[in-house]
């Protein structure tokens, strides 16, 4: 029997130790999760009686169709103005094309929240544009449908974006050389050319929207989805069997969208040739003035949208006292003194799931992209790194509950209960840092595993034919060579742990609460000021955290080219 290495034993337990966080935060929620749908109040089986029970409730079923008919909408919206943002960004010549995409991108800085208190100032019964005649039936399915619409752009033109950048210029020039016409240029061949990308953004868009809690929360008004109803089955009527089975049932679109998105990746990545010739952008001056027209009004639409949330965190009372004011960023003053407090948990809780996060996917992400020994965990790794992209917030966060929460676990069938080791992180900000962090995780790994794959293989074979340790590569060589990758996974876990909602608005209390819960509170208490100014905040932060990384980027950049020159 062959003796293991230092190298050998020390990658182990690196899989290992991975592996254990994965069974304890991701795997055992969820097997508690499907154990409770299966039981009924008293713990006994009940089998499939409780699926058919709200399966067979005339309002379960309005919530489904609810949510498909919310998602389905909004996904189309937000996809079609995505594609031609992307188009025009890719394939025109207009000046400003950063500033246009980093407005487009703004939606993905703020709460979702935001966006439905932005309609209400807006829409609402005393909103602006329903002063001046534009009446439209703000809550409910509308209001709803503008949030998530205006929620998925940017998700999905950057989707697009990537997919337009891999054309190849060969197939235009052939098609110019038989007078092949503009409109049928973007049949043939460019919509063909991004087919997989489009597929990708539209399956997407759709999981954001079916799942997402914090607009339907503010303007769902009695229009019910999905994410709502689990919400009120646990937190209303602590109906903990209830809010598993819509649990489960809310999974299941999004399974399916994450193994077309997961099919599609995979193809579009195979169709870039070593061949292909970049896209090379033709002059054509009225394409040009109309996509600078449109890039345009979508960015004053989207800093109109914004800025009427900053121009309602400012007045003393919408809408009977207009007086500007300042009074809304007393944050001492908000819930008894808990706004600043709160604000303080999201940045110390965002710093430690960007910091700690970013540590796990990375490491992860070389055991899997690097490490030649143990395939088997290695392929059982990547099954856990990317699972938690098909599972929605508001699942993992009842998911927490249920397996957190008990001191004790019953073994089914029998008398017997064992201890609860893993309790004491109940109620704590330990838990808030360990669910943003799994129900994140994916993004970043995928960001780190398209990096190390970039990486020359060359590096590791070098090392062990000198047998140089691996730890040594990875700091001196790899990770200088990922700091870009790196960045960008840090600021993704920091921007979504500041602004998600879903997946801890179970899991906060008085002493941990969050900023993206509290203005759930303190909107649904009526205080639309001081919610916007809340809003405005993690606006701010995020906004300005983004800016920090594109400077370091740059830096890190340059550093990058010049050390690969040496």
């Amino acid at each position: 029997m062959r003796k293991w290495t230092r190298e050998e034993i020390t990658k182990f337990v690196i899989i290992f130790c991975i592996f254990l966080i994965f069974c304890i935060f991701l795997l055992g929620p969820l097997v508690m999760l499907l154990g409770k749908a299966f039981q009924d109040k008293d713990g006994s089986f009940a089998g499939l009686m409780q699926f058919q029970k709200y399966i067979g409730t005339p309002s379960m079923l309005l919530s489904l169709n609810h949510s498909l008919t919310v998602a389905v909408i909004s996904t189309i919206l937000s996809v079609t103005i995505a594609f031609i943002l992307a188009y025009v960004l890719t394939r025109r010549n207009i000046p400003g094309k950063m500033f246009f995409q980093f407005i487009a991108r703004l939606p993905m800085f703020a709460p979702t929240m935001l966006l439905g208190m932005s309609l209400i100032y807006l829409f609402g019964n005393k909103g602006i544009l329903t002063g001046l005649g534009f009446v439209i039936p703000l809550y409910g399915r509308t209001g709803i449908i503008i949030s998530e619409t205006i929620y998925g752009i940017p998700v999905a033109l950057m989707i697009l974006m990537v997919a337009f950048s891999a054309a190849d210029n060969r197939l235009y020039e052939a098609a110019e050389v038989m007078g092949t016409g503009s409109l049928r240029k973007m049949f043939t061949i460019t919509i063909p050319g991004i087919k997989y990308g489009l597929i990708n953004a539209l399956f997407v868009c759709f999981t954001y929207s079916f799942t997402d809690f914090g607009a339907p929360s503010v303007v769902g008004g009695n229009y019910n989805v999905l994410a709502t109803d689990i919400y009120k089955q646990v937190i209303g009527q602590q109906n903990f069997n209830a809010g598993a089975v819509l649990g489960i049932m809310m999974m299941i679109p999004t399974v399916i969208s994450f193994v077309v998105d997961r099919i599609t990746s995979r193809k579009q990545t195979s169709a870039i040739s070593s061949r292909s010739v970049p896209y090379r952008i033709r002059k054509n001056r009225l394409a040009d003035i109309f996509g600078f027209v449109f890039c345009a009004v979508i960015t004053l639409l989207m800093l109109g949208f914004f800025g009427i949330s900053l121009y309602g965190s400012l007045i003393t009372f919408w809408p009977y006292n207009l007086t500007l004011t300042l009074s809304n960023y007393n944050f001492s003053a908000i819930s008894s003194g808990i706004g600043m407090r709160a604000i303080l948990q999201s940045l110390k809780v965002s710093v430690i799931v960007a910091f700690l996060g970013t540590i796990v996917a990375f490491l992860d992400a070389y055991v899997v992209e690097k490490v030649r020994h143990f395939p088997k965990l290695r392929k059982l790794l990547y099954f856990f790194s990317i699972a938690p992209n098909a599972i929605p917030g508001t699942v993992i966060g009842l998911a927490y509950i249920l397996f957190f929460n008990p001191k004790w676990f019953a073994i089914p069938g029998t008398t017997y209960v064992i201890e609860n080791s893993f309790a004491f992180l109940y109620n704590t900000t330990a838990i808030l840092v360990c669910v943003n962090i799994i129900h994140y995780f994916s993004v970043p790994f995928i960001t780190a595993s398209t990096a190390l794959k970039r990486l020359d293989k060359e590096f590791e074979l070098v090392s062990d034919s000198l047998k140089v340790p691996f730890e040594k590569t990875l700091l001196r060589i790899t990770i200088p060579l990922s700091c870009q990758a790196i960045l960008e996974m840090a600021v993704y876990f920091f921007m979504n742990s500041m602004v998600t909602v879903s997946a801890i608005v179970f899991l906060c209390t008085s002493a941990t609460q969050m900023t993206s819960v509290l203005i759930m509170n303190v909107q649904g208490a009526g205080k639309d000021a001081q919610a916007a100014a809340l809003c405005m905040v993690l606006l701010g932060i995020n906004v300005a955290v983004r800016l920090g990384y594109e400077l370091l980027n740059h830096i890190f950049g340059k550093r990058t080219e010049a050390w690969k020159k040496r």
